[in-house]
C-alpha cells in the first residue's frame, strides 16, 4: 500500500461528496499540498469518445493506453484494478482524496444530509468524523461533527489526522 496517507469520504448518490471534495482539495492546495483523488464508479464510465485515437486502440485490443500533452497525461487501463492498485499509481503528493470505496481499510469521513432520507452507509463509529446537517444524528454520537458548509474545519481535521 502507498506511503502517501489516504481520507476516504463515503455518502450515498445525491449527498454532497463531489462538492465537498471540490471545496476541501482548492483549501487544500491553497495551503501549498498537493492533493490527489481517487473516485470509484459503481456504474462504470467511458472516458474516451468513439472515433477518437485512444477509443481506437483499444478497440484494437490495445491492454492499455496513454495519451499525453504538454499540459495532463491520462492512462486508460482495459482491466479491472483493486483500490490497492490504483493507490500505486498516485505519487508526489502529500495526500489522497478518495471518494467511494466505502469497504477499503483507510480512515473515512461519513457524509450524511438530511433532505435525501438515506442515512449514512455504515454506522456513525464506522468514520473517523461525520459531515452532516442532521442535529440528531450528530448529537447522538461520539465522533467528531462538522456541517456541510465547514469545509475549512474539515480541511484542517483531515490534515490534522493525515499528519500534514
Amino acid at each position: 500500500m502507498s506511503n502517501i496517507p489516504a481520507i476516504g469520504f463515503a455518502a450515498y448518490s445525491g449527498t454532497g461528496k463531489t462538492t465537498l471534495l471540490e471545496k476541501l482539495v482548492a483549501l487544500l492546495k491553497a495551503d501549498g499540498l498537493r492533493v490527489a483523488v481517487i473516485k470509484h464508479d459503481s456504474h462504470g464510465f467511458q472516458m474516451d469518445r468513439e472515433g477518437k485515437d485512444t477509443w481506437r486502440f483499444g478497440q484494437a485490443g490495445a491492454d492499455m493506453t496513454l495519451i499525453s500533452s504538454p499540459y495532463q497525461v491520462a492512462v486508460i487501463e482495459y482491466r479491472p484494478r483493486s483500490f490497492e492498485e490504483n493507490l500505486t499509481m498516485i505519487h508526489d503528493v502529500d495526500l489522497i482524496l478518495v471518494e467511494g470505496y466505502k469497504q477499503e481499510e483507510i480512515p473515512r469521513i461519513g457524509i450524511c444530509r438530511k433532505a435525501t432520507g438515506k442515512g449514512l452507509p455504515g454506522s456513525p463509529e464506522d468514520y473517523v468524523a461525520l459531515v452532516t446537517d442532521d442535529e440528531d444524528l450528530a448529537a447522538s454520537t461520539a465522533v467528531p461533527c462538522f456541517g456541510l458548509d465547514d469545509a475549512e474545519n474539515i480541511a484542517r481535521f483531515v490534515k490534522d489526522i493525515a499528519g500534514l
